[in-house]
Formats: C-alpha cells, structure tokens, sequence
C-alpha cells in the first residue's frame, strides 16, 4: 500500500516516525496547501494527516483512498460522514498527550494565579530594584488550594486534571453538559458550575454545539471573576466575548493553548489582551512534549499496520468467494 503523509512539520524532526509495515510505498510532504491535496493523494491508500482539512469535494477525487489516519485527537477537520459513506475509514490517536496537556494546564493555572509573567519582569526589567522592598506584592497571588475548579468536558483529560487539582486542596466540578439534567451524584448542573467555580477548564471536543460556547451569555453565567482556561479548540471560544469579559473586568483572567485560527489572526480579539497579567498564551503546545509525541507515532503505526492487515486478509477473503 501507499501511505502519504500530508503535513509532517506539524511533528517535531527530533521524532522518528518510521514506516508502518505493510506500506510499500511511503511519501512525506512538510506541509500543504489545499490546492496540494487532490494531486498528492490521488494515488494513495493511506492518508496521514494532522491539520489539513479534507472535505467531501476532495474525497470524491480520491478512488483509491482506504484510511485517513489522523496524528492527533480531534477529527473535526475530515469530514467523517462523506468518508464512511465512501466507504474510508477515519481513525484517530487517543490517549497519547494525557499527562503533557495536564501538566501544561497546571503550568498556565499557576503562571496566571500567581501572575508570573508580571513578577518575571519586575526582576528583569529593574522594577524590582528601582522599587526598593525585600518583596513585591501587586498584583496579588492567589493559592490554587481551597478554591473550586469547574471542569467542561471530562475526558482523559479532564479526569487527569480533576486528579491533580485534588492533590492542590482544590474543590472539582464536572459540568454536565449545558441544558442536560446531571448523568450522575458525579456531574452538577452546567450553569451552576459556571457560578461556583473560581477556575473553569474547557476540554470538550469542537462540535456544532460547542462552538463558541464560552460567549457573552456564557460569561453572564460567571459570578466569581473567575480564570478561564482553554485546553480544547480554539473555536470553543468566543475571542470578542473574552476580550470584553476581561476588559470588563468579569473574568479574572484568561489562558488558552488555542486559537480560533492557527496562528491567531493580527485582528485577532485576544492578542489585544496579551499584556494582560493573567492573560497566558502558548502556540498548540500542550500536547507537543517529546514523550507524548513518540507514543503517538507508535499507537498511529500499531493502528495503521493493524488496517493493512486487516483489509488484506477481507480483500483475500472477497476474492476466494
């Protein structure tokens, strides 16, 4: 079989991905543009992709195409109906970037409540000794132990989260989802975790009804000023409705590992508020750390060499019948 790889940049070089077996012929392209795609994978079996977007009118132009492998979680950028209905089959990479995300989370949670970004350049910039004092004070610290961390979308993720912020001292609510009843003594009701909580964590998947969840009626929900974190899709957001909340003051503060569009915009809402003390930003990261990386190659090859096996042996089958 034929395997392309679409947009191997989206890995780091420092990653060996080999070839899966059963794939004869192997081609690795650093990126490509949307005009790119067709002529790349006409003749391909196996697409491997990251964030390229395959849509129905590119499928049809495909006859040949078996799997659309993706290196990530989310698999909102391949039209899964239109494949199934072609008969290709979709997979995705659970369970790799677990413990990387979740560190990341607690990195951007402590670096916005104990407000790091501003602390790091009083002391490079002479701020702190123009000023004079054994310690600085403004703008205040806060402690993660005690305070109620609401959490929307639990996943891995959002488990492995809840695990560690316990260890803090902190109170965790799951959120059910907006307008359901509570599964379960486990979930509490949507907006009521929007009122409890003093740290809200979005971890749910991008679908029609995610998107821009966190809007203005979302942030009218809010009573305690609290810090949103966005370790989901940039699409969960609202940018304008952030950007309002914080220059309202109605959200103490906000930090997110994704944007709507990758990179953000120059008209982006959000970079206008990147100044802001408890404002954290980091470019899709989180789930980049080198262990978490390799383990993906290493479920996608399993996988892939798994489907090769696979369709071979029905496609042998279909021949001696």
């Amino acid at each position: 079989m034929k395997a392309v790889f679409l947009d191997r940049n989206t890995l780091s070089e420092r990653i060996d991905v080999d070839i899966p077996k059963g794939v004869a012929q192997w081609v690795a392209f650093q990126k490509t543009a949307p005009d790119e795609i067709v002529q790349r994978l006409k003749p391909a079996d196996i697409a491997i992709v990251n964030k390229v977007k395959i849509d129905e009118s590119i499928l049809r132009q495909l006859p040949n195409l078996k799997l659309i492998h993706l290196t990530a979680t989310g698999m909102d950028n391949i039209d899964k109906e239109a494949a199934k209905a072609l008969g290709i089959e979709v997979k995705n990479v659970a369970g790799y970037s677990t413990e990387s995300v979740t560190e990341h989370f607690f990195m951007m949670l402590l670096s916005a409540m104990r407000a790091l970004k501003t602390y790091h350049a009083n002391v490079s910039d002479g701020t702190w000794q123009k000023d004079g004092r054994f310690c600085l004070t403004e703008p205040p610290v806060f402690e993660l132990h005690g305070k109620t961390l609401g959490i929307i979308g639990v996943g891995n993720i959002g488990k492995a989260i809840s695990k560690v912020a316990e260890a803090f001292g902190m109170k965790v609510l799951w959120a059910e989802r907006q307008g359901k009843a509570p599964r379960s003594k486990e979930y509490t009701d949507f907006d009521k975790v929007l009122a409890q909580s003093d740290i809200i964590s979005l971890n749910c998947p991008l679908t029609p009804e995610t998107k821009h969840l966190v809007n203005e009626d979302f942030v009218s929900k809010l009573r305690k000023k609290p810090l949103l974190i966005n370790m989901a899709r940039g699409a969960v957001v609202d940018p304008q409705a952030v950007y309002e909340a914080i220059e309202s003051n109605r959200i103490m503060g906000f930090a997110t590992d994704v944007f709507e569009s990758e990179p953000p915009l120059a008209t982006d809402p959000l970079l206008k508020i990147a100044d802001h003390p408890r404002v954290i930003y980091t470019p899709h990261v989180a789930w980049a750390s080198e262990y978490a990386q390799d383990k993906l190659w290493r479920i996608l090859k399993r996988q892939v060499e798994e489907f090769i096996v696979k369709y071979k042996a029905e496609h042998k089958q279909n021949e001696k019948a």
